[in-house]
């Protein structure tokens, strides 16, 4: 037990608890960023980092502890702080260099790229509290008050530092600057602490020359890696990494990849140039159900690039477009290098889709478009038999909606949505590659929907005459292919699981 008057004061005590418990909560949510370019944003992908940090936490306050109890802590606790901001420098270039061997999004790919995300500064900054406890228990009549103190302390760091950099970091800067500004303030802390406790007569960092030269070296050249590591971003938003690129084959043509995926095209020249096959369904429907130069109606469930209410302006002058797009830096980038004119026949509108459908007129549109990922998943509250029945509320009658939806055999994700939209509208069908519908190959699907009769014959001849043909099953075979799939609710609504290939 230490001797009274060896322990830290009681503000520099907590401050460190507060500090070490608040980067392992910024760490957590940042490492979401750093590994979602490369594997996605997923539940599983957020569960894998919950629990990765939670193990760093379990592990790293058990061997605090531990060595809390065999080595004076106070020169245990600097060094602890200067590692954990070198190995959060180095966590930038180890997450980038690795996320390009991992890419795809394995469950073994997921856990260990989150690993090398997380783990190791989050251990050792969970060591701080122990060693922080130690020195604080002068008096055994206290334990009880200074344990629940700090621990408390800690709690607020964690709280603190989850709600900061959720609502103000992220929106604000880029995950490179978090990350290393976290890592710097870490390095700092540790070796001022280190001064003070020398001050006191204790030393607070190795103190041979050597030892202090190989961490100055670590932390170089983690700067420098973080420098040099490839960035898979040209714009860094609240929700993706975003990069546009030039079609090389076409030099007016636009790819927007968000997360490293494509997942949207524009041609500057020509907004009624549809790239992808999905988008040529969609522009299929749009032109059975409506004739070209009538003007609709049209509400889109997520922006992307703007292809399709480009399309709808080109081909419909005086429709009115109204986009909810969740991601307002996107918009901007949209604006900037896609061309996007927003006015008064092309609205959007920031925010969460779900939400703002709840304040549409009933009956108000005639073509509803949901085209809404989170990475290649359909956010689950969008998937819903309750966002369809929204979705039946808005159109008028006879409108129609389709929707985009990505998955991969064994299909039943795409199957449990069909049910769940046919459960809401009498007229279902289903555009997709006739390998996608064997299960024999993943793939973009769209489903179509209307409470009055499609236009089923004109559909599939369209389809069936593209540049890649497509299939359109209807009536018995899409009941055979829905087969008994689960109908999707807001109290149930397993999408992640559904999508998962093993």
């Amino acid at each position: 037990m230490p001797a009274e008057g060896r322990a830290l004061p009681d503000g520099l005590a907590a401050f460190l608890v507060f500090l070490a418990s608040g980067a392992v909560l910024v760490l957590e949510t940042v490492s979401l960023r750093l590994v979602g370019p490369y594997v996605g944003v997923t539940l599983q992908v957020t569960s894998s980092v919950i629990g990765v940090a939670l193990a760093a936490i379990a592990y790293g306050a058990w061997t605090g502890g531990w060595l809390a109890d065999r080595r004076d802590p106070r020169t245990l606790l600097a060094p602890a702080l200067v590692l954990a901001g070198i190995a959060t420098a180095v966590t930038l270039p180890v997450v980038r260099y690795a996320g390009e061997l991992l890419r795809g999004g394995a469950a073994s790919a997921i856990l260990l790229l989150t690993a090398l995300a997380v783990f190791v500064p989050a251990a050792l900054l969970a060591a701080v509290t122990p060693l922080v406890v130690k020195l604080q228990l002068a008096d055994l009549r206290r334990t009880g008050q200074v344990v629940g103190r700090l621990s408390g302390i800690g709690t607020l760091g964690g709280i603190t530092a989850t709600l900061v950099t959720g609502f103000v970091l992220v929106a604000a800067l880029p995950s490179t600057v978090i990350v290393l500004a976290l890592a710097v303030a870490l390095g700092v802390t540790g070796l001022a602490l280190g001064a003070y406790l020398r001050r006191r007569g204790r030393a607070g960092l190795p103190g041979p020359a050597r030892t202090k030269a190989a961490l100055a070296v670590l932390g170089l050249v983690g700067a420098g890696l973080s420098a040099v590591a490839p960035n898979p971003c040209d714009t860094e938003t609240a929700y993706h990494c975003a990069k546009v690129e030039v079609d090389p084959n076409r030099p007016s043509g636009r790819m927007l990849l968000l997360n490293s995926a494509q997942h949207s095209y524009v041609d500057l020249a020509d907004p009624t140039h549809l790239e992808y096959a999905y988008t040529q369904w969609f522009g299929a429907v749009t032109d059975e159900a409506a004739p070209k130069g009538r003007r609709l109606d049209a509400l889109h469930l997520g922006g992307g690039g703007f292809t399709m209410p480009r399309y709808l302006t080109a081909t419909r002058p005086g429709t009115d477009n109204l986009v909810f797009e969740i991601d307002g830096a996107l918009v901007d980038l949209d604006r900037r290098e896609l061309g996007v004119r927003t006015g008064p026949g092309l609205r959007a509108v920031v925010g969460d889709a779900r939400v703002l459908l709840d304040g549409e007129a009933t009956d108000s549109r005639d073509l509803i478009v949901g085209d809404a990922f989170g990475h290649l998943v359909v956010p689950w509250h969008l998937a819903t038999r309750e966002m369809a029945a929204e979705i039946r509320r808005v159109l008028r009658p006879g409108g129609v909606y389709t929707q985009n939806v990505i998955d991969y055999p064994p299909d039943r994700f795409i199957r449990s949505e069909l049910a769940t939209v046919a459960a809401e509208f009498r007229h279902v069908a289903l555009i997709a590659p006739p390998a996608a519908i064997a299960g024999r190959q993943g793939s973009n699907f769209v489903i179509v929907a209307s409470d009055a009769p499609l236009p089923l014959d004109a559909l599939q001849r369209r389809v069936g005459g593209l540049r890649e043909p497509a299939s359109l099953l209807e009536g018995p075979a899409l009941t055979d292919y829905v087969d008994d799939a689960l109908v999707l609710t807001d109290d149930y609504a397993p999408v992640d699981q559904l999508l998962a290939t093993a």
